[in-house]
């Protein structure tokens, strides 16, 4: 059947407007999935049973800090792209409603550019914005949490049995990675003296968790590699020299990963055994390993999840960043970029999410003796005196997202 141009142009139109339509129902459906998962989340971190819907209720304010820092983000991006004439979607939210595997309720959200960056400034301005905007956005909400901190008897109200036990909080559990922020926002905002939740326990207090998530996914965004945001802003510094800073900085995750691996073999081969091929390995990687428990034990505590990144995103974000076309972008976004460097360094966390198990004492015994258990405590007068403080910093699974904008 013939169709006139004019008919044709309509047929046309009409499309386009059935996409955007179908388009705009996908974002709005994916931000309310996710909505509640996150919610199913902030529920499991205020002590309820995430699979209870009624319970959901205590993740609202969880979800929703966490649904504004998403959306600051995401839209950081959006609209950097929108003033270069760059076409970019939506943000796509990605619900991961998964109780006690999927800990923060979401796998982030990211955005679709669909036509070609101009050149180096855009690249700049498109890479930087979201994480810049959504590091405002979670250091806001983590100020906030300091200065509003509730008593410890918010914590005992989701864990009584630490008061069963006679403790304050356990020196067990799940721990969220220091950071040098983190430090510092204390002595700033928290009065001396004053009770502060440590690090395995303030993802019971919705703006500390949400605050501190978003400062380390804002960090790992921020890894100057391939399409992550930081190797937008790097290439738009650096140009060809971004290649070799990616490689400096995946050669660290690869270190820090080990770093990881090496802890856990250090515990494997510390107890005696009377095997003979257990005692070989002992001999030939026991020295130095104890030399690393005593004086670089830090070592041992890199996240176990900087290999999974470090695979991930040498095979699927890439190391080094497409050619952009483009000029030097100037004095005012080079000042930008090494601010976001100084964030970045600001808010890494090389121990990421890992967790110290509740070990309870343990006595070997070998042909009817005690069994000795190697240890690094300085004070000891010989090895065999002493009793191991290392627990494994190996996470049970790669739990942390990063949000991968285009």
């Amino acid at each position: 059947m013939h169709t006139s141009s004019e008919e044709h142009g309509r047929s046309i139109l009409n499309d386009t407007r059935g996409q955007k339509k179908t388009s705009l129902f996908i974002h709005a459906l994916l931000f309310i999935l996710t909505f509640a998962s996150t919610m199913m989340a902030g529920s499991a971190w205020a002590g309820k049973n995430p699979i209870e819907i009624t319970n959901w209720v205590y993740g609202w304010t969880y979800a929703s800090l966490l649904m504004t820092f998403l959306l600051i983000h995401e839209f950081g991006h959006y609209i950097a792209a929108r003033i270069h004439n760059v076409d970019a979607s939506l943000p796509y939210f990605i619900p991961l409603p998964i109780p006690f595997v999927s800990i923060f309720g979401t796998l982030g959200a990211y955005i679709k550019t669909r036509s070609i960056i101009p050149n180096r400034k855009a690249l700049f301005d498109i890479g930087a914005s979201g994480p810049l905007a959504g590091f405002i956005a979670c250091l806001g909400i983590f100020i906030f949490g300091l200065m509003n901190l509730p008593s410890i008897e918010y914590l005992y109200s989701i864990h009584p049995e630490y008061k069963e036990l006679g403790i304050m909080y356990p020196d067990w559990g799940m721990y969220f990675g220091d950071m040098l922020l983190f430090q510092g926002l204390i002595a700033l905002f928290v009065e001396p003296g004053a009770y502060i939740p440590p690090l395995n326990e303030i993802y019971h207090y919705p703006f500390l968790c949400v605050g501190w998530f978003g400062m380390f996914v804002t960090s790992l965004n921020l890894l100057p590699l391939g399409q992550l945001d930081g190797g937008h802003i790097a290439y738009a510094m650096f140009g060809k020299r971004q290649a070799m800073i990616a490689r400096i900085i995946w050669g660290a995750m690869i270190f820090l990963g080990l770093g990881s691996f090496l802890g856990w073999f250090y515990e494997q081969i510390v107890i005696e055994s009377p095997n003979e091929i257990y005692t070989v390995i002992q001999q030939l990687f026991l020295p130095i390993l104890l030399w690393i428990k005593v004086h670089a034990s830090w070592i041992y505590a890199g996240w176990s999840g900087w290999l999974f990144w470090a695979f991930f995103t040498r095979f699927f974000i890439k190391l080094d960043h497409p050619h952009v076309d483009g000029e030097d972008i100037g004095i005012f976004r080079h000042i930008l970029g090494w601010l976001s460097f100084i964030i970045f360094i600001s808010t890494f966390a090389f121990n990421g999410i890992y967790e110290i198990p509740r070990i309870e004492p343990v006595e070997f015994k070998l042909l009817d003796k005690p069994t000795t258990r190697i240890n690094t405590n300085h004070h000891s007068k010989n090895a065999n005196d002493i009793q191991t403080t290392y627990t494994d910093c190996i996470s049970s699974d790669f739990r942390i997202t990063q949000f991968l904008s285009h």
